[in-house]
């Protein structure tokens, strides 16, 4: 379900506010048109649709559609005429650079998306296509959409994917930026320094009373520790064990009383009852104290190309972001509006100095 709805975040304007831009450009808009967006019309058809789609999907989620006359009516009004016109930008742009989606292109997405949201979980046995394909109908009648409406937001969805990678393709990060990088962020490529650790066992009770029996126990006969672990400590992740921690103590992560002791005893030497905020411990160290380890820098050469990547994708999104500013800039010069379908000024992202730009940025 989720997975369909992400692919109809692009086709449904329950959604965001289009990112390209819009504006109020000097153009004549036919009649039968809600706004013209450089050599394309937007159809009142179309814009009618979109409102049909997100009512639907508003009524099969059980959820109150907006009103006449409510600002938030407004607003999708807006969120669709922007929505609409961020599209048309995209395809003009994309006519541009000879980007192509094809209907095979939308099927293997579709097969694809049935197959990962569709099928059975790992471990049970494949689903039939005739099984993925009743779920997805499911889906689709769960949230309001028709098949028709996924394709569209696909083939939207797969034209944004490939204007990213043709505006993106040759995009570069050399060694010298690589190492640069590296340099400045030395400390996120090592391996942290290692405290002195070492293996322990504890008893831990409530009332000093018992913990003082127990050491009087103990003073008598060292070897009932498992035993009087077993049946008096609190700790059950170690009692089981005869009060051995399941890992070694890390000097500095146990609280003071006990990290104090369990670092100062000889090995097998048994403490006196010893206070923390959990109660009272009995603690006996099973081993020497291991050596901690200084902090090792991991060699430029194993994480070279997991900074490439870091860096490409960073460079990747920036060059899409500048060439979305130019596409708004373009654009916000050549779109005009039928009276009723113009945005707000606090709307209109040709107007407003700060755009949201996010939903129209598609890494591949």
């Amino acid at each position: 379900m989720k997975r369909l709805s992400l692919i109809l975040s692009c086709a449904a304007l329950v959604l965001l506010v289009a990112a390209c831009g819009s504006g109020g450009g000097p153009k004549d808009v036919p009649s039968d048109a809600v706004a013209v967006v450089g050599d394309e019309s937007i159809s009142k058809a179309d814009w009618d649709a979109l409102m049909t789609q997100t009512r639907r999907n508003f009524e099969a989620t059980k959820r109150q559609f907006p009103k006449a006359g409510t600002v938030a009516l407004a607003n999708l009004k807006t969120n669709a005429t922007q929505f609409l016109i961020q599209s048309s930008e995209y395809k003009q742009e994309a006519d541009k650079l000879d980007v192509k989606v094809s209907d095979k292109d939308v099927d293997a997405r579709l097969a694809q998306i049935k197959k990962q949201y569709y099928g059975n979980p790992p471990g049970q046995p494949t689903a039939s296509a005739a099984e993925m394909e009743q779920r997805y109908q499911a889906a689709l009648k769960q949230q309001g959409f028709t098949d028709e409406e996924v394709r569209d937001g696909i083939e939207l969805q797969l034209i944004r994917e490939k204007v990213f990678q043709k505006v993106t393709a040759d995009t570069k990060v050399s060694d010298d930026d690589i190492k640069a990088y590296y340099d400045k962020h030395k400390a996120q490529y090592e391996t942290p320094a290692q405290p002195e650790s070492r293996e322990v066992r504890h008893i831990l009770v409530k009332k000093k009373a018992l913990a003082d029996s127990i050491y009087q126990q103990l003073q008598a006969n060292p070897s009932k520790f498992p035993t009087l672990a077993r049946r008096y400590s609190t700790d059950t992740s170690s009692k089981v064990n005869g009060g051995k921690l399941p890992t070694p103590a890390i000097k500095g992560r146990t609280v003071p009383s006990f990290d104090e002791a369990a670092f100062s005893l000889k090995t097998n030497e048994i403490s006196k009852p010893v206070r923390s905020r959990y109660g009272w411990h009995i603690i006996q160290p099973l081993g020497p104290v291991k050596p901690g380890t200084p902090a090792k820098p991991t060699p430029l050469a194993q994480v070279k190309e997991a900074i490439r990547q870091q860096l490409l994708s960073t460079n990747r999104n920036t060059e899409m972001q500048k060439w979305l500013d130019g596409i708004k800039k373009s654009y916000c010069k050549r779109i005009g509006y039928q009276p009723g379908y113009a945005p707000s000024p606090g709307q209109d992202p040709c107007k407003s100095k700060s755009t949201t730009t996010g939903s129209a940025t598609t890494s591949g």
